[in-house]
């Protein structure tokens, strides 16, 4: 089971990325009001936590409606996460990221700081796609669905997914110090060395598809 909790907070890590959504946040948050940001960041973890739950717990009924066999889901998932992964090495992601961060920002332009009705991006584009994107939804389907794994071994991957949320709302209320201390050099390395990571852990996926279909 420590195993398995290991491997689970690994993925989560790789694939939600607090370190790389630090300044995402960072940038959409610039010049507002304190307060207002720390309700952003608070919001937007509980939404990104609320939308993996509901895949958690809905994703197998649903899988099962539409006639989808896990190891086609694995496969799918495996690919997906594979995608991310060489987005990661090659920076395409950070890239993609900063220009929805600037047009987010270009939206809120025009809101006074101390305006009271500042545009909610808790749900968009916090919540969802940043943390609870793609990837993140097809790791919780991937971990929940799998028959290999004990109810006890899913509750601890379930529980990884939760503690990285957690070390990303940390990172939303410290993002100015984090990225004093880490510096874009090193973040940039540390996201391709994580992209490394999660390619191997996305070819381990296929791999465990096409042996059970093949066997």
């Amino acid at each position: 089971m420590l195993e398995q909790g290991v491997i689970a907070l690994v993925t989560f890590f790789v694939v939600i990325d607090p370190l790389g959504v630090a300044p995402i946040f960072a940038a959409l948050t610039d010049g507002a009001p304190e307060g207002w940001r720390r309700r952003m960041a608070v919001k937007s973890v509980v939404v990104a936590a609320v939308i993996l739950l509901g895949f958690a717990l809905l994703g197998r009924p649903l899988l099962d409606a539409m006639g989808v066999s896990l190891d086609a889901f694995r496969l799918a998932g495996g690919v997906l996460l594979f995608l991310i992964a060489l987005e990661m090495v090659f920076e395409r992601r950070a890239r993609r990221r900063r220009h929805q961060a600037r047009e987010t920002q270009s939206e809120l332009a025009g809101t006074h700081p101390d305006d009271p009705h500042l545009d909610d991006i808790s749900v968009f584009p916090l919540g969802l796609p940043l943390l609870a994107g793609p990837g993140a939804i097809a790791t919780t389907l991937l971990y929940m669905t799998d028959a290999g794994l004990s109810p006890a071994e899913k509750a601890v991957s379930l529980a990884a997914a939760g503690f990285v949320l957690l070390l990303c709302l940390l990172a939303f209320v410290g993002a100015a110090r984090i990225m004093r201390f880490v510096g874009a050099t090193a973040a940039h390395a540390i996201s391709r060395v994580l992209g490394v990571i999660l390619a191997a852990l996305a070819a381990q996926f296929v791999l465990d598809a096409l042996r059970n279909t093949l066997a």
